[in-house]
């Protein structure tokens, strides 16, 4: 065994623990059952999920055995959240996300060997439970005044929505998670943002009330940007795991545009890099911010790792390729469709002037100012420069009869679309 703590705490990944003393002992002398868990309020995973997934994967790596809850029960009601009561989505689309949300976490560990990882449902033992059965074995173990204290539970009543007795109790079913799987495999440590230590606290006391043992828990901090604001937000909200609801492009794009001032505790948290690599990749941000080696190895990693290096690649040559250093006309349609999502766009067809076309994108102020772009050798269809003010946009043009990229300059590009 490794002394894996340590290297957590490297990576910027120990918020809180419950007595780390005893933690590492056991880290360090022998093989720890865990487990993290997610909910299923939403089809698919962020990224903010995958600094749990991989934190989970850096305890196997080091010969721990984890286990992956996603919670059929749990998803039914959701925790309290700051903006208000979350709404209730039935159970036959909640079965649905756990299936989804399961498949996304499969791929980053290792489902075979000594410590293989499990996967389990909390909806395998709460479903069968009557509400005598909960309030007398579970709820008896719970007092009022810690469950109100909770941080989000005292903002929650101070506000003028309140909190409902749905989401109230969400603490003392994730508690009991915890205790059912300490009786069922043995786990000793629970992983957990730290937005969740009341939830987790929660849990390892009720092992100790009921079982009279020391249960272990261990939050990562909140990732947030230098600045101190929110991270894991792009211009069209989450970024998500799942490739229809935030394309391998734009996925790729978003590592790839972060600041140089956080980039390197990006690659910390989010890669599987080295000391040497990531000090090696600090030393070039300090020295050749320009180059943005650090952004480009944090995209193609973090990108690799959700979508695989097939995807990787292909964003890489779409992205190349969108600003004239290779072949619109070689990528596939939907990486073509996901370099173009977020520019702007104009409803086009073949036959229409490429200077109205311009214009109506927004690239270029007026028609004048396209057909001097056109004059100056400064127009762009597919890379291909506009020859003439009259130039019309031929149905070759529109690349799987969908999409032209038009482009003014090297850099300011838009997408003429079929409707």
């Amino acid at each position: 065994m490794t002394d894996v703590l340590d290297e957590l705490h490297w990576r910027g990944l120990v918020a809180q623990t419950t007595d780390e003393a005893a933690l590492r002992t056991a880290l360090s002398t022998g093989q720890v059952a865990y487990y993290v868990g997610f909910d299923p309020t939403a089809p698919s995973l962020h990224i903010g999920n995958l600094v749990q997934i991989l934190t989970a994967r850096r305890l196997q790596d080091a010969g721990h055995k984890p286990y992956l809850l996603v919670g059929g029960a749990t998803g039914l009601i959701g925790d309290p959240r700051d903006s208000g009561e979350r709404t209730l989505n039935s159970p036959d689309v909640v079965a649905g996300w756990v299936d989804r949300i399961r498949s996304q976490i499969e791929p980053f560990l290792d489902f075979g060997g000594e410590n293989r990882a499990t996967m389990v449902n909390n909806l395998d033992w709460t479903a069968p439970m009557s509400a005598i059965e909960f309030l007398r074995d579970i709820g008896k173990h719970f007092r009022m005044g810690t469950m109100l204290s909770k941080e989000i539970v005292a903002r929650r009543l101070n506000s003028e929505e309140g909190i409902s007795y749905t989401e109230f109790s969400y603490q003392v079913l994730q508690g009991m998670d915890y205790r059912e799987l300490y009786e069922r495999h043995g786990i000793t440590l629970q992983l957990g943002g730290n937005d969740q230590w009341g939830n987790l606290l929660a849990g390892v006391e009720l092992i100790r009330k009921a079982e009279g043992v020391a249960a272990h828990a261990l939050t990562t901090p909140l990732i947030t940007k230098a600045d101190g604001t929110k991270f894991g937000k792009s211009e069209g909200g989450s970024v998500w795991l799942d490739p229809e609801m935030t394309s391998p492009y734009a996925f790729y794009q978003f590592w790839l545009n972060q600041a140089d001032a956080d980039v390197v505790n990006y690659l910390k948290v989010f890669t599987f890099r080295g000391r040497e690599d990531i000090e090696a990749l600090e030393k070039e941000v300090a020295e050749r911010p320009f180059a943005r080696e650090a952004q480009k190895a944090l995209a193609s990693d973090v990108t690799t790792l959700v979508h695989g290096a097939a995807a990787t690649e292909a964003v890489i040559t779409a992205s190349q390729a969108l600003f004239g250093r290779g072949e619109l006309t070689g990528l596939d349609e939907r990486t073509l469709a996901g370099a173009v999502s977020e520019l702007p766009r104009v409803t086009a067809k073949a036959g229409d002037l490429v200077v109205d076309l311009l214009a109506g994108s927004g690239i270029v102020a007026s028609k004048g100012e396209a057909r001097r772009a056109v004059k100056e050798g400064g127009a762009y269809v597919n890379n291909v420069k506009v020859a003439a003010e009259d130039q019309a946009l031929a149905a070759g043009d529109l690349l799987h009869g969908r999409f032209a990229v038009l482009r003014r300059g090297k850099k300011t590009l838009a997408v003429a679309a079929a409707e």
